[in-house]
């Protein structure tokens, strides 16, 4: 499920990928974005048109991208929050595939490390402070910097299980739970070695492993990436095509010769039905996302 993330998320204070916003704080963000740019004289069309001429350097800035960049709710294309939709059983019964990769954060963590590094376990400690308040020693507990090759590979897993894999996951029970029947398929996309996407920086000691996008190339070979695919990720690339493409064409992923890619049910979140995507013998299968990701901590946490 790609999704556009602001790079505060990666950055100490905010420990959850929350992509909606309500309507109301999205117009107040886009207006004092406006504010900030000059951008305050006249009525509607007046102030339009003056955004219109700011160059693509004021405008595509971090400090702007984050903060009115995620998609409204609360109007009559979207009424209610995801979330809140898919909890209530408000949502459309079509056959879905959702997903995420092993490693979604380190994309992000990655982008921020020269402005945000994370070099010590105090340092990781003070973002585990600032993000989770009172809790912050119940995470620690559960992912120890000394349990991961650096502190903030440990951040980064922090934020993919608590923002990307647990919430995914949590959206797909909500989907079986309301539509028991409806063909449902979760994959975790898992190749510690997928091609780095051109442009990120190189962080000596922070490996990107299956970070944030880098299942696209798989899907769409023609995207930018530091080095092509080996054989044996071609030979995955090759697969997950045939599974997307059977599944666009009859709503069920799984085709003769294919490894069987089980349906996810709410009744079993622990059962190994998310379907693991690696390349190599074996690299196709099905796993417990839920518990490989500490979800159950996490919903804890939430409570």
């Amino acid at each position: 499920m790609p999704h556009v993330l602001p790079a505060r998320r990666a950055r100490p204070g905010t420990p959850a990928y929350e992509p909606f916003a309500a309507q109301a704080d999205v117009q107040a963000a886009g207006a004092e974005a406006a504010r900030q740019l000059g951008c305050t004289e006249g009525g509607r069309d007046e102030v339009l048109a003056c955004l219109r001429r700011q160059s693509t350097d004021r405008l595509a800035t971090a400090q702007l991208m984050q903060s009115f960049n995620r998609p409204a709710f609360g109007n009559a294309l979207l009424p209610v929050a995801p979330a809140q939709a898919l909890a209530s059983g408000r949502f459309h019964r079509l056959p879905l595939i959702l997903g995420t990769n092993h490693d979604e954060m380190r994309m992000f963590v990655g982008l921020s490390l020269a402005a945000f590094p994370i070099r010590t376990e105090d340092d990781y400690r003070a973002r585990l402070a600032e993000a989770f308040g009172a809790a912050a020693p119940a995470v620690e507990a559960r992912y120890p910097a000394a349990h991961h090759p650096s502190p903030a590979l440990a951040w980064a897993a922090v934020l993919t299980d608590r923002s990307f894999t647990c919430t995914t996951l949590a959206a797909g029970r909500a989907i079986a739970a309301h539509a028991p029947g409806l063909p449902l398929y979760g994959y975790e996309f898992n190749d510690p070695d997928a091609p780095v996407l051109a442009g990120l920086p190189a962080n000596p000691g922070f490996p990107y492993g299956a970070a944030h996008g880098f299942e696209i190339p798989f899907l769409f070979t023609s995207f930018p990436t530091e080095r092509p695919l080996s054989d044996g990720q071609r030979a995955l690339s090759d697969r997950m095509v045939g599974y997307w493409t059977n599944f666009a064409r009859t709503g069920n992923p799984n085709s003769a010769g294919a490894p069987l890619w089980p349906a996810l049910r709410a009744s079993s979140p622990h059962a190994p039905s998310v379907q693991s995507l690696a390349p190599g013998p074996g690299g196709i299968h099905p796993v417990d996302a839920s518990s490989a990701h500490a979800c159950s901590f996490w919903d804890r946490l939430s409570q």
